[in-house]
């Protein structure tokens, strides 16, 4: 009962549009003041000890490392290389639409930062070059997805501090289901764009392609500094956040290209955006410690267990269960509460961790895609000024997609846990 309380009055909250922090943590200070041996001392200790993590370090530098790159106009610059590099394949805008997804995500590793840089550039030009308004908005938001899956992703840290597992071993399992994504995403492309005609002369000479891929190439060495460093010993992830932040300086500086008052505006986002992300981690520690003092893991492993024996069939339900939370929560929130209640049933199913995770995080991220939480949906609105429902209606072919994706990776493992062992990390 006390369980059912503690979950009813978190939704109830969420759905007043009450902050996700404060949802968290009011039930839990209720819990807390009503019950006879837990002292306000203890919860307090509990919620500060969420925070006490040297791998969420690695947090805000990556955030710092996604909107350095936006500001100084990196993305703008992988997006003028991709487009002049494939600028004579028919659907062409279609395909760079992705490509720069991927290779934006090596720097952002959020989905918001993605769709917020990549959005304001790709769909009006691809509503200049004669595609659909909202084949151009769907695509954007669907590769955005692409973000919090390949490395650095911010999700996959929350997930590997929560459950214990290795933050770069999560990364590079990471990386195959992020390719598979992207690859079903230039099929669809390839399928919707037949028989589209760009409306724009023929791509630049080749001097122009030249010239942008000489300024697109330094801003590769970016995920070279995060992974490599990684792979060959000599960052930890925290570290090599930090390597990414000076390396991302370092480009700026030379492209000239982030004045003083862009850096400030750059902190500041980075100060807001990880202090609401740590404020929700230290709620949703504390609301954890509550459902599993009351043995919430258990119960739920017990229920799963005697509805089946079968781990295909758990991951199935797991699924479901995750696109639901996932449109009320978003994935930061939603993976501090349910990875301490799903990851012990997952053991006992003989699910890798690792694998467990990357479907976690694909599951949660595709609900920034939907209503009524959707921050990817509101965030193409605002940098393309186009209303709401419309960003709503052009993003919701390409779950089609996104599911397919969602099934391919859970339903084999190898394509999570191949990399991770093939480097033995």
């Amino acid at each position: 009962m006390i369980l059912a309380l503690l979950v009813v009055a978190m939704l109830v909250l969420l759905l007043v549009r009450v902050p996700v922090a404060f949802a968290l943590l009011l039930p839990c200070l209720l819990y807390v003041a009503f019950s006879e041996d837990i002292s306000l001392g203890v919860a307090q200790q509990r919620t500060v000890a969420g925070l006490n993590s040297f791998p969420l370090l690695a947090v805000p530098l990556f955030i710092m490392t996604g909107y350095l790159s936006n500001a100084a106009g990196l993305a703008d610059r992988l997006f003028r290389w991709l487009s002049r590099l494939l600028g004579r394949v028919p659907g062409s805008l279609g395909y760079v639409n992705v490509a720069s997804s991927v290779l934006f995500s090596w720097m952002s590793g959020a989905a918001i930062a993605d769709a917020a840089a990549l959005g304001s550039v790709l769909v009006p030009a691809m509503r200049r070059r004669g595609y659909d308004e909202g084949f151009a908005l769907g695509l954007t938001g669907a590769s955005s997805m692409i973000g919090p899956i390949m490395p650095p992703s911010i999700p996959a840290i929350i997930y590997a501090v929560t459950a214990g597992v290795s933050v770069g071993s999560l990364f590079f399992a990471g990386i195959v289901p992020a390719l598979v994504l992207a690859g079903v995403l230039c099929v669809y492309v390839f399928c919707a764009s037949r028989g589209q005609v760009e409306t724009e002369a023929d791509p630049p000479a080749a001097s122009s392609l030249l010239s942008a891929t000489l300024q697109a190439v330094p801003t590769l060495g970016t995920p070279v500094i995060i992974l490599g460093g990684i792979l060959g010993g000599l960052f930890t992830p925290t570290e090599a956040a930090a390597a990414a932040v000076m390396y991302v300086l370092f480009l700026s500086a030379c492209y000239r290209s982030l004045p003083l008052r862009k850096l400030y505006a750059v902190l500041l986002r980075t100060v807001v955006t990880t202090g609401s992300i740590m404020l929700i981690v230290a709620a949703a520690h504390l609301f954890g410690w509550v459902i599993a003092r009351e043995q919430g893991p258990q119960r739920v492993a017990d229920a799963l267990l005697r509805l089946t024996q079968n781990p295909y069939v758990f991951l199935l339900l797991v699924n479901l269960a995750l696109l639901l939370v996932g449109m009320l929560l978003e994935p930061v929130a939603a993976l501090l509460i349910t990875v301490p209640v799903l990851l012990p049933v997952a053991i006992e199913f003989g699910i890798d961790p690792l694998h467990l995770g990357v479907v976690m995080v694909l599951n949660l991220v595709i609900g920034l895609l939907t209503p009524p939480v959707g921050l990817v949906l509101y965030v193409l609105s605002s940098v393309t000024g186009v209303p709401f429902p419309r960003v709503v209606r052009g993003t919701l072919p390409f779950l089609i997609p996104l599911a397919v994706t969602l099934l391919l990776v859970t339903f084999v493992p190898s394509l999570s846990l191949w990399v991770p062992r093939v480097f033995g990390v």
